[in-house]
C-alpha cells in the first residue's frame, strides 16, 4: 500500500474536488468549507486555502492552517487540517488538527494513518505538543487519538480534549 500525505496545491485535480464533495459538510466537529463550492469556484477555494497556510490575508479570528490530502495507492481518501498555532477559541475546541475520511473509504484504518502523518507534519513545523479534540460520543475518533498517544486532559461540554506529545 502506497501512502502519501500531500500539501494542498493551487493545481490540485478534479479527484480532490470529488473527494471534498463526497466528504460533505463535515461531521463530528470537522467542518468542510469546500463542500458547497461549485467546480468553477474550486480554484479560488484552493488559492484561499493556500494563502491561509502562509498566513496571508488572515482575518483576526483565524490562524495559519495547512490542508493536506491523504492518498492511498494514488487515490485521495481523506483530508486533514493542521493549524500552526492556537487562538483562544481553538484552545477550547478544535485544536491543532482536524481530519475526515471520505465515506467510501471509512473503516479501513485511514483515520489512524492520517492522524499519524499529520503529527509528523506538526513536528516538522515545530509543534511538539498537539492539542486535538473530538466529540465524546465519537468512539472511533477517541480510539484513533488514544492509539496515537493522546492523553485525555478533560471532557468539556461533551468534547474530549487531548494532548499528544510528538
Amino acid at each position: 500500500m502506497e501512502i502519501r500525505l500531500k500539501e494542498l496545491s493551487i493545481y490540485d485535480s478534479t479527484e480532490i474536488f470529488a473527494m471534498i464533495k463526497e466528504i460533505g459538510p463535515g461531521e463530528n466537529g470537522f467542518i468542510n468549507e469546500g463542500y458547497r463550492i461549485s467546480y468553477s469556484e474550486f480554484r479560488s477555494y484552493l488559492e484561499g486555502n493556500f494563502e491561509l497556510s502562509k498566513g496571508t490575508n488572515l482575518s483576526s479570528r483565524y490562524v495559519p492552517q495547512t490542508i493536506y490530502w491523504l492518498y492511498v495507492d494514488y487515490r485521495p481518501v481523506g483530508m486533514g487540517k493542521l493549524r500552526h498555532s492556537l487562538n483562544d477559541s481553538l484552545k477550547k475546541v478544535g485544536g491543532h488538527i482536524g481530519y475526515a475520511i471520505r465515506p467510501s473509504e471509512r473503516g479501513k484504518g485511514y483515520g489512524n494513518i492520517i492522524l499519524r502523518e499529520l503529527l509528523k507534519r506538526a513536528k516538522e513545523k515545530g509543534i511538539d505538543k498537539v492539542f486535538i479534540t473530538c466529540i465524546e460520543s465519537n468512539i472511533p475518533s477517541r480510539k484513533i487519538i488514544e492509539i496515537n498517544n493522546g492523553k485525555l486532559q478533560d471532557i468539556f461540554h461533551g468534547i474530549c480534549r487531548y494532548w499528544i506529545y510528538v
